[in-house]
């Protein structure tokens, strides 16, 4: 029974962990783009911004899945840090990534993306945000 007890609390820290990078790489995207990012997503419906958002999302939950599968034998303190720290490196590579796709496209990417009509710049800073991740991804495995 203990052994199932420790095995939630692992689970527990790491899905923290995971929140917390959430969160950096919400408030990042805020940061980023005009106004409140959550207002332009609940209030105003910006199909552009929730797009790279989930993208952003989806991004990082798969750093901390990498981290944690390739490290969770060296215990539960080393994988916490691996997650964490290249957590935070994607949140920083993926918001380089978009403030260059800003600066090489037309136009602002930072409005577009709170923009409620869908964009297909939306799409490409979303994709963006994927490929960003996939490559720290294989930096980790």
């Amino acid at each position: 029974m203990s052994e199932l007890l420790e095995s939630l609390l692992y689970a527990a820290l790491y899905c923290l962990a995971g929140i917390a990078l959430l969160a950096g790489g919400f408030v990042t995207m805020d940061l980023l783009t005009p106004g409140r990012l959550g207002a332009r997503i609940y209030t105003e419906r910006s199909i552009n911004a929730a797009l790279i958002v989930g993208a952003e999302f989806l991004g990082l939950g798969a750093i901390a899945f990498t981290t944690i599968w390739t490290n969770g034998s060296a215990g539960v303190g080393a994988a916490l840090a691996w997650t964490l720290a290249f957590g935070v490196l994607g949140i920083a590579l993926q918001a380089v990534s978009f403030l260059v796709l800003d600066a090489i496209t037309p136009g602002s990417l930072r409005a577009i993306a709170v923009e409620q009509a869908l964009h297909p710049g939306a799409i490409v800073a979303a994709s963006a945000m994927l490929a960003v991740s996939a490559i720290v991804c294989a930096s980790i495995a």
